[in-house]
């Protein structure tokens, strides 16, 4: 199955083209109404462990290291299945990841946009 994935501040203004709309910071983002912020998920399990997490610091120059080592976490038979709920959830519509960092090209949704594609390829 190929489904669309894309990622997008969790910041940015919902469009009609974001299909599903996924959470996938461990950490509420900061300022964001619960009340008033449009998601359909929130998969903070998903999102890399607080020690990976804290290590990377949004550092750039630990980038690899971190791309590395959150794959290996997504490799995990949990996040697998929840990658799977995310799948069917989706039913075929675009899944958009959402993400609080202000770095646009150093973030976990960026690993996992890729990470999700190769699985919704997979199965």
């Amino acid at each position: 199955m190929t489904i669309p994935v894309q990622i997008k501040r969790a910041y940015e203004s919902p469009a009609e083209s974001d299909g599903l709309r996924v959470l996938v910071d461990r950490l509420w983002p900061r300022g964001l109404s619960k009340a008033s912020f449009q998601h359909d998920l929130w998969c903070k399990d998903l999102a890399p462990s607080t020690d990976l997490r804290t290590w990377f610091g949004h550092k750039p120059e630990r980038w690899e290291q971190f791309r590395r080592d959150y794959t290996a976490e997504l490799q995990a038979d949990a996040a697998g299945r929840l990658m799977d709920d995310i799948l069917s959830a989706a039913q075929g519509r675009t899944v958009t990841l959402l993400y609080g960092a202000r770095d646009t090209e150093h973030n976990q949704a960026v690993v996992l946009a890729r990470v999700l594609a190769d699985h919704a390829r997979r199965h």
